[in-house]
């Protein structure tokens, strides 16, 4: 093993102020954070130009061409190499007066970002968090021959463009259901509407008052565990059978029901599909539908259209932190096809959600072996 601040020397970013314009407009691209993709990056990438006289009179320095770039602050860990001469902000360091010779740059791209984790669990600050460049330097390069470091990079590569192929299935695959939705029921927005509790036997949300968590149990919900029709029950706090039982009183979870966050992401739902006991937190709306009226799939894909999201933004409350209260939940007006067009939808989209199942243990496969090889080859 070598160490990185063996390898390189580091060169830190500067911004010039922005109260001189005249630092600004000039030909020489600058980049933050937000430019880090982890492949290369160039001119088309700058957030702004720069003037020589901003070099001259400002910590901003140019670094060199294919130099390697790492984020120690606001995006901690990101990675990027830049095709052509540029600035960068404090919040970037770059690796410059590498022996090419020797080291092939994508393969320590990749070895910096298999230590993204290790890079959040160093950082530090009150208000914004960061590293320092010791945190980078001490970092372990295993020397391998200069072929193996390219075979490690491609191998990689490979894995990472697969998964993001997977990722793009699953995408359109999302956009399929929405086309189709379009499609059988139009524009729902001059469709016939009903409140939305005329089609829910109820609408609640989960516990005001925290209950005892235990080290093991049943699954206690928060808000980050609801995304648009998933739920994830690997959460972080539990509560006891006893417990659980008090709660499902008041929200009787079964199949089929909706859940839909109502603070921060507000107005993401997601239905029920598992029977596996589980309570939630009250920013999570609990709706029961009606299902001699009401379908949940559509339920779930109506809350989502155009319509209901403009319905339900301009219901929120609060400035500091958006609220979508009970009573206005209550108040949306949902169109209401025939039970029988929604089921044909809920038909469709459950073909479709066996295809993104496939799909997603696919990718599933991949993160864990890109995981497996990270571990590997850099430890």
């Amino acid at each position: 093993m070598a160490k990185l601040g063996e390898i390189c020397a580091f060169q830190s970013g500067g911004t010039p102020s922005k109260n001189k314009p005249e630092y600004f407009g000039g030909e020489i691209p600058w980049i933050s954070t937000t430019a880090l993709n982890g492949g290369k990056i160039n001119e088309a990438d700058a957030v702004a130009w720069i003037t020589p006289k901003a070099i001259r009179e400002s910590a901003a320095k140019i670094v060199p061409a294919n130099s390697i770039m790492i984020g120690t602050r606001v995006g901690i860990g990101k990675v990027a190499i830049n095709t052509v001469e540029m600035l960068t902000s404090q919040d970037v360091i770059s690796l410059i007066n590498i022996d090419e010779d020797k080291w092939y740059k994508p393969y320590l791209c990749k070895l910096l970002l298999s230590k993204k984790d290790y890079f959040n669990s160093q950082a530090r600050g009150a208000t914004i968090k960061g590293i320092k460049i010791d945190v980078v330097a001490n970092i372990d390069v295993p020397e391998i021959d200069y072929t193996t470091q390219r075979k490690v990079a491609a191998t990689l590569n490979k894995i990472d463009t697969l998964i993001f192929l997977r990722k793009q299935q699953l995408a359109k695959l999302d956009e399929l259901v929405k086309a189709r939705f379009v499609e059988m029921f139009g524009d729902i927005s001059n469709s016939r509407k009903v409140p939305m509790q005329d089609v829910c036997k109820i609408i609640t949300d989960g516990t005001h008052q925290p209950p005892k968590f235990v080290l093991s149990g049943i699954p206690f919900l928060f808000v980050s565990n609801i995304v648009t029709n998933e739920i994830h029950y690997d959460a972080e706090k539990f509560i006891s059978e006893e417990t659980y039982n008090e709660l499902i009183k008041r929200t009787p979870i079964e199949v089929g029901d909706v859940l839909l966050s109502t603070v921060g992401s507000y107005g993401h739902p997601a239905v029920v599909k598992e029977n596996k006991p589980f309570c939630f937190q009250r920013h999570i709306a609990y709706l029961k539908p009606n299902n001699s009226v009401v379908n949940s799939e559509y339920l779930r894909c109506a809350i989502l259209s155009t319509d209901l999201q403009r319905q339900i933004d301009e219901s929120v409350k609060g400035i500091a932190q958006k609220t979508l209260n009970l009573s206005e939940i209550r108040k949306l007006r949902l169109p209401l096809p025939s039970l029988s067009l929604q089921n044909q939808f809920a038909a469709f989209v459950e073909r479709i959600d066996q295809q993104k199942q496939t799909v997603q243990q696919s990718l599933e496969k991949l993160e864990l072996m890109k995981k497996a090889l990270m571990q590997e080859y850099f430890g």
